[in-house]
């Protein structure tokens, strides 16, 4: 199977996100980002797809910021 594997490691999607793993992991714990467990060690693991989910919301809460808290340039108000 070529392109992105199905699964990425905490630390893939540290990369991908251009963060800590410790912040993706308090992402998955926090319910933000879905995740799995496997093996018998637990280690996490997020489903490409769900990945491409959480980065695609992000960007509609960002864009729901931004709309409920316009920019206002305070140098312009400054200038008199």
């Amino acid at each position: 199977m070529a392109g992105t594997p199905r699964f990425l490691t905490l630390a893939d999607v540290a990369d991908v996100l251009n963060t800590s793993s410790a912040q993706v992991y308090a992402l998955v714990r926090r319910g933000d980002l879905p995740a799995i467990k496997i093996g018998g060690r637990g280690q996490w693991r997020v489903e490409s797809d769900k990945l491409e989910e959480y980065i695609a919301r992000m960007y509609t809460e960002a864009q729901q910021f931004v709309a409920d808290h316009p920019f206002v340039d305070s140098d312009a108000d400054a200038e008199v």
